[in-house]
């Protein structure tokens, strides 16, 4: 009998196996493809680390006007950047299975299966335990797209195998997968066009930030056509209607990047009565599931398909069912586009705030007023965006697009979750020279 039976070993599985397995729980961790699961196999850790090479490259071509001289035009060869991805994916996913091998957590390869309250197969083999915790995540999502499976055609996945540059990409969606693939590929010199079916790009992000994004991806050569539904993909051809005209698009490669969808079948979830839809597996924020014993956490629960949301979610769990009290909060959760410029939020965008019907001040400032930021990205005219309640001037939200963004905006997602004010946040030492200092400008600026 275990205390806990994972099924799943993405970053929430693996980071509540181990959590559990440090309270001293026995622990059964079941995964059916590989340990690390989408994020670290074929999702953040192989994109950034091609993203990394690709802004390497950008740098190289910039170096001379800082004085670096490189004898020869810079190049970049696509078949290496993807071996030292292999190579980076290879070493985390062995770390992974030490730290588990170390807290003796038992591992079991295989697609797993509750079939009774308390029991679950796993490769023919059922084990008893006192709790669930589902963290089976999600895949790429296969919108109706009448050719969807020509040759041409690759999803989130898939576009990790090139080892050579499309001349041509045309990308299905401007949400993060298709932005940051956009990103890359047009710094490698690939000509990119991103077809969107809304009327922006960067949903969720706020919309000011989203449109500097979309500038500054368009300056850079990347085009994009929104509000423009796909009506079906003919051999290398894409076929869309936009603003009643029906248009086409040649491309090398079409990357479809339409979100993801949790994964939900073949779980018995059926059989134990689990509230379950195609969205996802409804949990509370303690992250129950509406059948004792059963947990649930990450892209599964189509909450917020985030990693350390997962991470997070499964701590949540892990906690609550060994009688620690805890519960999961969403109001500050950093987010992150790792395009070039990179964009980083945390808390409530300026339209979130007006839906609500908060009073608020908003103030913007350039990153540049940092001179860290105007030594070491002089060509980016990054900007960051401060939302605060007009009574009380606690911190609301924060919004910054420009390189490093990633890094800082953690922060952030402090202050409001503290519920600091200005005040108080004047009173914190930000060290000189660093491009926070811009983030502190802005919240006191208000």
């Amino acid at each position: 009998m275990h205390d806990l039976i994972v099924i799943g070993a993405g970053p929430g599985g693996y980071e509540a196996a181990l959590h559990a397995a440090r309270l001293g729980k026995s622990v059964l961790l079941a995964e059916k493809q590989y340990l690390g699961g989408t994020c670290l196999n074929v999702g953040c850790i192989p994109t950034k680390s091609l993203l990394h090479a690709a802004h390497l490259f950008e740098l190289a071509q910039q170096a001379g006007e800082a004085g670096v001289v490189i004898q020869g035009k810079p190049s970049f060869d696509m078949a290496v950047a993807a071996r030292r991805k292999n190579q980076v994916v290879g070493q985390l996913t062995r770390g992974v299975g030490s730290l588990l091998q170390s807290a003796k957590v038992e591992v079991v390869m295989g697609a797993a299966r509750l079939v009774a309250p308390g029991k679950v197969e796993v490769a023919g083999k059922t084990y008893e335990t006192r709790n669930v915790l589902i963290a089976t995540g999600s895949r790429p999502a296969r919108p109706p797209i009448p050719g969807l499976d020509s040759p041409s055609v690759r999803d989130s996945t898939g576009i990790l195998e090139l080892e050579s540059i499309p001349p041509r990409l045309a990308i299905i969606g401007a949400g993060v997968i298709g932005l940051e693939f956009a990103s890359l590929f047009a710094s490698v010199g690939s000509k990119v066009h991103v077809v969107e079916m809304l009327d922006r790009v960067a949903p969720g992000a706020d919309l000011e930030v989203a449109a500097a994004l979309q500038k500054m991806l368009k300056k850079r050569g990347v085009e994009f056509s929104l509000a423009a539904k796909v009506k079906r993909i003919a051999g290398g051809t894409l076929h869309y209607e936009r603003g009643g005209q029906e248009l086409s698009l040649e491309a090398d490669c079409i990357l479809s990047a339409t979100g993801r969808a949790p994964v939900v079948q073949g779980l018995g979830l059926e059989d134990l009565k689990v509230d379950f839809s195609p969205k996802g597996i409804r949990s509370d924020e303690r992250s129950r599931t509406n059948v004792p014993g059963v947990w649930a956490c990450g892209d599964v629960t189509g909450r917020c398909l985030l990693a350390h949301a997962a991470v997070r979610e499964g701590q949540v769990a892990v906690n609550n069912m060994f009688g620690q009290p805890d519960r999961m909060s969403y109001r500050a959760m950093p987010c992150v586009i790792y395009t070039h410029p990179e964009v980083a939020w945390a808390g409530l965008t300026e339209e979130e705030a007006r839906e609500r019907g908060i009073e608020f001040t908003a103030e913007r400032k350039p990153l540049r007023v940092a001179g860290r930021y105007l030594i070491e990205c002089d060509k980016e005219p990054g900007f960051c965006k401060v939302i605060m309640g007009a009574r009380h001037r606690e911190v609301l939200g924060v919004h910054i697009i420009g390189a490093r963004c990633s890094e800082m905006i953690w922060g952030a997602a402090a202050l409001i979750e503290a519920e600091l004010r200005a005040p108080d946040i004047a009173k914190i030492i930000f060290p000189h020279p660093t491009v926070s200092e811009a983030i502190k400008d802005t919240l006191l600026a208000h």
